[in-house]
């Protein structure tokens, strides 16, 4: 790679080296970010945890608040990612039979000079090894799968949504 193209890179520098993108000029408006994964387990796994039936207590309680506070700190997580005031983050985590398993989903929402993919995908991420560590008591074998950005609203790139 050329340092010509090196410096088109907006966290790359024209020496090659990672940087974090300057935002200072950007103007703060409303973005959102939704994302979402899943968690695969054995029948027997998911009957226990729907009925309540877990060593370790409450497993999506745990994992909900779990994804919450990993969505406030994505900034200490990710190396070049702006710290950002959150005004909203939403987890939740939707029991599905046809996995089965959890269906996860994170919104976060701010009003800010960059967007929030990484804190909906960090919440959805750490929701997801949260629910794995509080069940591996009654399964080692549970699958995180699949997370992803389903869409994202505000900013100079757009708008963008999974099809």
């Amino acid at each position: 790679m050329s340092n010509n193209s090196k410096s088109k890179l907006s966290h790359i520098n024209a020496q090659g080296e990672a940087q974090m993108v300057d935002v200072s000029s950007k103007i703060a408006t409303h973005r959102q970010a939704i994302a979402a994964g899943q968690v695969r387990m054995l029948p027997a796994t998911f009957k226990a945890i729907e009925a309540g039936n877990n060593p370790k207590g409450d497993v999506l309680g745990t994992a909900k608040l779990a994804g919450i506070m990993a969505a406030k700190q994505t900034a200490n997580l990710i190396p070049l990612c702006h710290p950002l005031p959150l005004h909203k983050i939403e987890v939740t985590l939707t029991p599905d039979e046809n996995l089965p398993g959890y269906q996860i989903q994170a919104t976060v929402i701010t009003k800010a000079e960059t967007g929030v993919e990484m804190e909906a995908l960090t919440a959805v991420s750490v929701a997801a090894l949260t629910l794995y560590d509080m069940a591996k008591a009654l399964e080692k074998s549970l699958q995180i799968e699949n997370i992803r950005l389903i869409s994202k609203t505000g900013g100079k790139s757009g708008d963008y949504q999974i099809i």
